[in-house]
């Protein structure tokens, strides 16, 4: 994009890399990954499945799990979130429609 717009590239605005991140991060983003959605009708996405993330602690050899589970609960909060500003926003062009 900066080529088109004859600029240099800047480091500073370039988000960053997944091999930037610390090793937990890249582990928790690959978890979060593979957990299972929570979702039900009318109501939307209620976050992740954790039933099996002992499993996933285990194979990841995570020792840090406090700092684990703070970023896969950042994470969550982030998806609910978004879940929900999207679902706002279908019901309100719903009504509109209306």
């Amino acid at each position: 994009m900066c080529e088109q717009m004859g600029k240099e590239p800047d480091e500073a605005e370039m988000p960053p890399d997944l091999e930037d991140f610390p090793e937990i991060v890249i582990q928790a983003l690959n978890t979060f990954s593979h957990l299972g959605d929570r979702t039900y009708p009318d109501i939307g996405y209620m976050g992740k499945d954790f039933t099996n993330l002992s499993h996933y602690l285990d194979i990841n050899g995570i020792e840090n799990t406090e700092l684990f589970l703070e970023i896969l609960t950042y994470l969550e909060s982030r998806a609910i979130k978004q879940s929900q500003d999207a679902l706002k926003r279908e019901r309100e062009k719903l009504k509109r429609k209306s």
